[in-house]
């Protein structure tokens, strides 16, 4: 099944400067995409993000 990322995506102008964010946290997407670019698998990044799921 296809994700829909959209739905935890979110973008708010007072937060983060409206820089796009994982939706109901302050962690950017442009964080987590430097982790996966940086080799770190999916799992890891939830172990430090625990507000962070597969979804």
């Amino acid at each position: 099944m296809p994700v829909k990322w959209r739905e935890h995506i979110v973008t708010t102008p007072d937060i983060l400067r409206g820089k796009p964010r994982i939706k109901g946290t302050r962690i950017p997407v442009s964080l987590i995409l430097g982790y996966l670019a940086s080799g770190n698998t999916v799992e890891e990044i939830i172990k430090v993000y625990i507000h962070v799921n597969e979804s």
